[in-house]
């Protein structure tokens, strides 16, 4: 098993890991029971996606292909009502 995506929190891990099985793609998250744990473990990055082998490149073109940690884009809608009112909704 290779290593494809080291995650930053159990949500990120699981879109990966749907993403990747939607295309036939065993994976197994090492790390996932570690995230409630306490003491010396760390924070964040602890739940590693991994894959087979032989599926490892494709899995990786996934991967890549996800917005994962991307910024949100505003829409035409939002842009407009923020200029418009010169002030953010609560």
């Amino acid at each position: 098993m290779k290593v494809v995506y080291q995650a930053a929190n159990l949500i990120d891990a699981h879109l990966v890991r749907h993403a990747l099985e939607a295309e036939e793609i065993p994976v197994f998250l090492q790390g996932e029971a570690l995230t409630g744990g306490m003491g010396e473990l760390p924070l964040f990055g602890t739940i590693l996606v991994c894959v087979p082998d032989v599926v490892w490149p494709q899995a990786q073109d996934i991967v890549a292909a996800l917005p994962l940690n991307a910024p949100a884009e505003a829409s035409d809608d939002d842009e407009a009502a923020d200029s418009s009112q010169g002030w953010l909704p609560a």
